[in-house]
């Protein structure tokens, strides 16, 4: 993390929050098929609201909890007066392989289609503690979202195809990337993962920002990886947009979240909820110039330096190896794809 960057990534959501609003999304999504992770609350949960108002033909709301997230698409059906069949929950729990794989196996067995999917369960913690093989944060927040893009990957590309679309797979980003901490990712002493799975020297404090920083560089990585063999009738458009910062419960996880400062943060600076999903709703239904890029305010922006300088570029390359190396034997078959 530069100074210079830090700077950068706190006006950037200071001017973001106090002069931008964000447009309402308008376009209209008859037909079309929609998949939301962790969309019984907050900002997945906003963005199924208006996906689900902008006329798609099938909504997947997938959540960890079937109960909690029956109760939002009640809610979401209520508000919108849309047919019962228009949305339903399915199980997802992305802290775990298996149910990623089982989810993703679900999806390409009795979906007709999927237009898009907007990946925007995670967590923020500043406790370590282990998810499946990785400390917890790594798993939900990278590990298992590009999981399940490439177990994705053949039925997006069967839609693309059949249907003359270019579906879009969006995970959310952070300004907090620009604040992430890179040291230990650019050695060639160990592997990144095995550095940043040791409880010893994580720095839990500054965990999430350097899990959004690692998304971008597998977006861009997999974006030009995914497409480099595929015909235009098959393109995967791949983005990570950035809402904000938005009155949610994504910090309560933090005990700067949980304080009183944190809350009296939020409540002067932090974006509605819904305006923030917007940026969101966005993302997904972005087109080709979209593809393999950081969004902010709905617009493709630079990220900050450490990923578009040198030293960026060969961090980008050694991580998305590494993941891909992983996701290989979570999955054997995606080898194929990448």
């Amino acid at each position: 993390m530069s100074a210079a960057d830090a700077a950068h990534g706190a006006f950037s959501t200071l001017f973001s929050n106090i002069f931008i609003k964000l447009p309402t999304p308008n376009t209209d999504l008859r037909g079309q098929t929609f998949i939301v992770t962790g969309s019984n609350t907050g900002l997945g949960f906003e963005a199924a609201r208006h996906l689900n108002n902008l006329g798609t033909e099938k909504l997947i709301m997938a959540v960890r909890n079937v109960t909690k997230g029956e109760t939002a698409r009640a809610e979401i059906l209520g508000s919108t007066g849309r047919k019962e069949d228009s949305i339903e929950v399915w199980s997802l729990d992305m802290a775990s392989y298996e149910s990623v794989k089982e989810f993703a196996a679900r999806v390409t067995r009795t979906l007709p289609r999927v237009d898009g999917v907007l990946a925007n369960a995670g967590i923020m913690v500043d406790k370590f503690t282990m998810f499946e093989d990785n400390e917890s944060t790594l798993t939900v927040n990278v590990i298992n979202t590009f999981l399940l893009l490439l177990l994705l990957v053949p039925k997006l590309r069967e839609s693309g195809t059949k249907f003359n679309i270019a579906p879009r797979f969006t995970t959310v980003n952070s300004a907090l990337h620009y604040m992430a901490p890179v040291k230990g990712l650019d050695s060639d002493d160990s592997e990144i993962f095995a550095r940043l799975n040791d409880p010893k020297t994580a720095d839990m404090g500054a965990r999430y920002n350097l899990s959004k920083l690692l998304v971008i560089y597998a977006v861009r990585e997999l974006a030009e990886r995914l497409n480099a063999s595929s015909t235009a009738s098959s393109t995967i458009i791949i983005n990570s947009p950035n809402p904000s910062y938005c009155k949610s419960n994504l910090a309560q996880g933090t005990e700067v979240g949980r304080s009183s400062a944190g809350k009296m943060f939020e409540k002067l600076l932090a974006r509605s909820t819904e305006e923030g999903s917007r940026a969101l709703v966005h993302g997904v239904i972005s087109g080709t110039e979209s593809n393999g890029q950081y969004l902010t305010n709905c617009h493709v922006q630079v990220p900050a330096c450490l990923v578009t300088d040198s030293r960026g570029v060969r961090i980008q390359k050694k991580f998305a190896d590494e993941l891909v190396a992983k996701l290989e034997r979570i999955s054997p078959e995606i080898s194929s794809y990448v």
